[in-house]
């Protein structure tokens, strides 16, 4: 094959192979599905009728300690994900195994947080009587939404190389803000009880 040179002065891009990188349109699938995890739970926050409880556990007074305790061991297995994270792409020494820190401590941290989340819909719903409760309930659903996102990138190829920790770190920030205005806020509020 041979390359015109004069292609590009003529307005054609030379002729030549061709480089091919990440269609724009692999992200539009991970962002679409996002935006139906977030405002699906934020509808159904919404139009559901609050039971007020949804579950507790023997040894907690009350629901709202099991729900901050919960959200708070999510919240630490979090911050071991972005030391792992940190580990894994060479800002922090670390061992040999942190990738399976950093994918276990992500799992574990999802886990005690989906119970958190069934509670807060089916007790509470979407709420936004105060500016507190609405970001958290915004933010909420959010976070669900963007962890959906991250799970579908993880599965693509040929990513940027600065897209995962973008969105891992918009994760750990909104989880970050979503216990702020919980757990914290029930710590805080209530004294730290089991």
């Amino acid at each position: 094959m041979t390359v015109d040179p004069n292609a590009a002065t003529r307005g054609f891009p030379p002729a030549g192979p061709a480089r091919h990188g990440p269609h724009p349109a692999r992200y539009l699938v991970p962002a679409l599905v996002a935006a139906a995890v977030a405002v699906g739970l934020g509808v159904y926050g919404k139009v559901h009728d609050p039971a007020g409880t949804a579950f507790n556990l023997a040894g907690f007074s009350s629901t709202g300690a099991v729900k901050s305790w919960l959200a708070t061991a999510a919240f630490g297995f979090a911050v071991v994900q972005v030391a792992s994270a940190l580990m894994v792409y060479g800002r922090l020494p670390g061992p040999r195994w942190s990738p399976a820190l950093h994918r276990w401590s992500g799992r574990i941290a999802f886990l005690l947080a989906v119970p958190v989340a069934v509670h807060c819909l089916y007790a509470f719903g979407y709420q936004s009587y105060e500016p507190r409760v609405l970001w958290h309930s915004l933010l909420g659903c959010f976070f669900f939404g963007a962890f959906s996102a991250k799970m579908l990138l993880l599965r693509s190829e040929r990513l940027p190389g600065w897209l995962l920790p973008i969105v891992g770190g918009l994760v750990f920030t909104v989880l970050t803000v979503v216990w702020l205005t919980s757990a914290l806020w029930f710590f805080r509020t209530f004294g730290v009880t089991t």
